[in-house]
């Protein structure tokens, strides 16, 4: 098992340089670098390819509506190439919200274009003339499209890897299946690692029965936050401070019937709070929303307590399937906590 995490992403974003160089040397092996509608990750990735050396790193995520497929090809080859072949390309559809109200592009089959975009992008870095033939994407551009100009183009550079791993971000059955059957990795938001299987158990069963044989083993990616102490009430107010997040996934990332995170709660049994979070949550009541995310999840989830503790919860997550605990180091000892998990899971 690999310890990974999501690097700073907000403010300044040469912090996160100091950030990873302390982290790499703690034993961190991948960070990750979201991308919101902030900064651009790009950027910040490429910052951190020069101020790191061993630690692999990922976008966690792009967007596939933001940038073309093969402007996304070019991109993860760039990267790949000055990281010396330590990129992970990390894709998720985000939402409408985002999509159509910062992007002004419009969401619309998202595992359509998931499965496209994962085709283009290997054919970009195997530097194969880019034909391809999709209901999304039509490369070159047809006659009748554009000037019919368009000639079959293939990768000018020489990429240092032509297999750049790439990791969905996916939450629905139909796309938790294509993420097993295509992906080489997994990044599911809210992972609770005793309810996983009865959520997502089915759905990466079928995927991973189409799955080719090359493509290895499926990564998968989850975790939370993490402090080591004996102080059990630090670990309470630590364990409690997730409720923010939660609520604003569960309760406002996105419109009625269209929050995906509320409805992963629901499939865990949080059926009545996950109605009530959302409806307070976008009335303005967030301080009520936030108390009746259930302190069973937080518990489970969480990775703060003494050390039997977050051993057997570091166990649940293994247990699960997961490959890569991604970690969020809280508290007052957050290096020397990291390395005493790497001893554990290495």
């Amino acid at each position: 098992m690999k310890l990974s995490m999501m690097l700073t992403y907000s403010g300044d974003p040469r912090l996160a340089a100091a950030e990873a160089a302390d982290l790499e040397r703690a034993g961190v092996d991948i960070g990750w670098v979201p991308e919101l509608y902030g900064f651009d990750a790009v950027s910040i990735l490429g910052y951190l390819a020069a101020k790191t050396d061993t630690m692999l790193l990922g976008s966690g995520i792009l967007n596939i509506y933001g940038r073309t497929p093969s402007t996304i090809a070019m991109t993860a080859a760039g990267l790949d190439a000055v990281s010396s072949g330590r990129f992970i390309l990390g894709l998720g559809a985000s939402g409408p919200q985002v999509i159509e109200g910062f992007h002004g592009v419009r969401y619309d089959r998202p595992l359509g274009r998931q499965r496209e975009i994962m085709e283009i992008c290997r054919k970009v870095w195997r530097r194969e003339r880019l034909v391809h033939d999709g209901v999304s994407y039509t490369l070159p551009l047809p006659v009748g499209e554009g000037t019919g100009l368009g000639k079959p183009l293939k990768l000018v550079n020489h990429p240092v890897r032509d297999d750049i791993p790439i990791y969905l971000a996916s939450l629905g059955p139909k796309n938790v299946a294509l993420t097993a059957e295509l992906a080489d990795g997994w990044l599911p938001a809210f992972f609770h690692p005793d309810k996983a299987d009865s959520v997502w158990g089915e759905d990466l069963a079928a995927g991973t029965a189409k799955r080719p044989a090359s493509l290895g083993s499926l990564e998968i990616s989850a975790g939370g936050a993490l402090c080591i102490t004996d102080d059990d009430e630090m670990a309470r107010k630590l364990r409690d401070a997730g409720r923010f997040m939660t609520a604003l996934y569960v309760g406002g990332m996105g419109a009625k019937g269209k929050n995906f995170y509320n409805n992963i709660f629901r499939k865990y049994g949080y059926e009545d709070e996950a109605e009530q979070i959302q409806n307070l949550y976008l009335d303005g009541r967030k301080d009520e929303a936030m108390a009746l995310v259930p302190q069973e999840y937080l518990d489970a989830t969480a990775l703060v307590g003494d050390e039997g503790y977050v051993r057997e919860r570091v166990e649940a997550f293994r247990s699960a399937g997961v490959t890569q605990l991604q970690i969020s180091p809280t508290g007052p000892n957050q290096l020397a906590d990291i390395e005493k998990v790497k001893s554990w899971v290495s």
